[in-house]
């Protein structure tokens, strides 16, 4: 059964170098009450795993402007001006992966694959030092799974079980890293007794799911 606790309690064993997958899109359905938490311990030479880097001042962005950010895996990084800066400096290490080649990677680990074959980015510098694969006359690239220490994901609803409930567009990279993490904390807006949530209702089973924090700022209903 998950726990229930405080964002500051829920990033207490976070240390510096550890990987941690953060779930949203350009902001929805981004756990910001968690990356605030991490700003605050300070932690450093994070990787992290994400479909954009965000926004200064907000969202991930807030790790780049602290400085807390060593690797980061992710598809889109023009919300935050700094990171092409850091790309050319090598300050931060940037990989650039095509965004449904990244979901598949997250998706593969969570159902305990080695990897995927994909056809996007054959014959582009994205299958430098990648094995190729033949299949019917086709060349595939073989992308390897792609898990992490933490997943911080954001929901909308989730019971004392941890069972969780999305809202519309929030439901992007969140379900899949909730399954490709060793340990995944989940904040939502609001969380209700077993039984309440109609099992249909459930994306995220809560078997994946660690810690539950309740958000203590309210930056939209956007889980």
């Amino acid at each position: 059964m998950a726990e229930i606790c405080t964002v500051k309690e829920a990033v207490r064993n976070i240390s510096d170098g550890m990987s941690i997958m953060i779930g949203g899109f350009l902001n929805v359905g981004t756990p910001e009450n968690l990356i605030q938490a991490l700003v605050e311990k300070g932690v450093k030479d994070l990787t992290i795993i994400s479909n954009d880097t965000g926004f200064v001042g907000k969202g991930i962005g807030k790790l780049q402007d602290h400085k807390q950010i060593a690797k980061v895996y992710t598809s889109y990084v023009e919300g935050h001006p700094a990171y092409g800066q850091c790309m050319d400096s090598g300050e931060v290490e940037v990989i650039l992966v095509p965004q449904g080649t990244l979901a598949e990677q997250i998706r593969a680990a969570g159902a305990g694959l080695g990897g995927v074959l994909t056809p996007t980015g054959v014959g582009t510098v994205a299958a430098q030092g990648k094995q190729e694969v033949m299949i019917h006359d086709k060349t595939y690239l073989m992308e390897l799974a792609l898990s992490a220490d933490v997943a911080f994901i954001k929901a909308y609803q989730a019971d004392t079980s941890g069972n969780l409930v999305y809202r519309r567009c929030a439901r992007n990279f969140n379900p899949i890293m909730a399954t490709a993490a060793k340990l995944v904390i989940a904040e939502v807006e609001e969380i209700v007794p077993v039984g309440t949530i109609d099992p249909d209702h459930v994306i995220t089973p809560g078997i994946f799911v660690d810690f539950i924090v309740k958000g203590d700022i309210e930056y939209g209903r956007n889980g």
